[in-house]
């Protein structure tokens, strides 16, 4: 099925338009109908009867026919009332629905934060974050997003996600970042290398070697390339890939050398040494649109998360 079939076809908003014209007195004719007295719809809707009836009729007169027949006080659908009552009354339980859904996510007890963050985040740093917000919040719900940042900051433009760690820093006018912590990351050399009996190293020394590496566009891999030109030199990529333990893999296999963030646990295989120069560590920061109120719920998570600032990440 495709989209075009699952969604109901937009409704045209010019000001001759059906929708445009009809709206606001949808309501109006609905108590009407449902009560089939004018008055006791007016008391419901608590506003002037004859005001309603006005509206009433303004609602019969750009339709061209007659919705309701009138008899004494009370009143009786027409052939045409009942066929547009139907409409209506489905019309009114989708904003219903709408609206609910709109309070249920605003809800500062129970709504939902829809969460990004890096894929080298999601092993320890999000989930603990994830179990410190939620002893005093248990019952807010999260949607969450793996995601490379370009994409990430993407999908935050348009509105999908209301957070997300980044790095690096963006520097972006549509977006609010707190910087929230720096996290070493080391060259890991399969353990037969001829530099694995070291702990430090410069990252020159390895100017020669194949780098396995993350696809460009994700910032582990921008910042890759940044610390390979201040060391003098270009890495030579030999393999790509989208997650930090599947070039782990790689390396541990001698296919090349990478800089990674450090491990849950030790990989077999692989070795992971310091670097002295330059001073390999990314920045971490929790970025939000500039333009777009947050919720109480993403409020809240916000303002947890920043206050982990310098403890998001363990440092060595």
């Amino acid at each position: 099925m495709t989209y075009e079939e699952r969604s109901p076809r937009p409704a045209e908003l010019d000001p001759d338009a059906a929708a445009v014209l009809l709206a606001p007195k949808l309501a109006q004719f609905a108590a009407v109908a449902r009560l089939e007295h004018v008055t006791r719809a007016a008391q419901l809707l608590g506003m002037p009867q004859p005001t309603l009836s006005r509206a009433v009729a303004r609602l019969e007169d750009e339709l061209g026919v007659a919705l309701l027949a009138r008899q004494g006080r009370t009143v009786r659908l027409t052939r045409a009332g009942r066929l547009l009552l139907g409409s209506v009354e489905r019309a009114l339980a989708e904003i219903e629905r709408g609206a609910e859904a709109v309070r249920a996510e605003a809800d500062p007890a129970s709504g939902r934060v829809a969460f990004g963050f890096l894929h080298t985040l999601g092993t320890d740093a999000v989930p603990a974050l994830l179990r410190g917000f939620r002893t005093d919040h248990p019952q807010v719900r999260f949607q969450l997003v793996q995601d490379y940042v370009a994409a990430m900051l993407g999908r935050m433009r348009a509105g999908e996600l209301d957070l997300c760690l980044v790095s690096p820093i963006p520097d972006d006018p549509d977006v609010i970042v707190r910087p929230l912590d720096e996290q070493r990351l080391y060259l890991a050399v399969p353990s037969d290398h001829r530099l694995a009996g070291r702990r430090r190293i410069r990252l020159a020394e390895v100017a020669e070697e194949p780098f396995v590496a993350v696809e460009q566009g994700y910032g582990l891999r921008s910042i890759t390339d940044d610390f390979c030109a201040q060391a003098g030199f270009a890495p030579r990529i030999a393999f790509e890939g989208e997650e930090a333990e599947t070039l782990r893999g790689l390396v541990a296999v001698g296919l090349g050398v990478a800089l990674l963030p450090p491990g849950l646990a030790p990989r077999p295989g692989v070795v992971d040494l310091e670097v002295t120069a330059p001073r390999t560590r990314r920045a971490i920061g929790l970025a939000w649109s500039a333009g777009r109120p947050l919720t109480p719920p993403v409020e809240a998570f916000r303002d947890f998360v920043l206050s982990r600032r310098g403890r998001l990440l363990d440092h060595d």
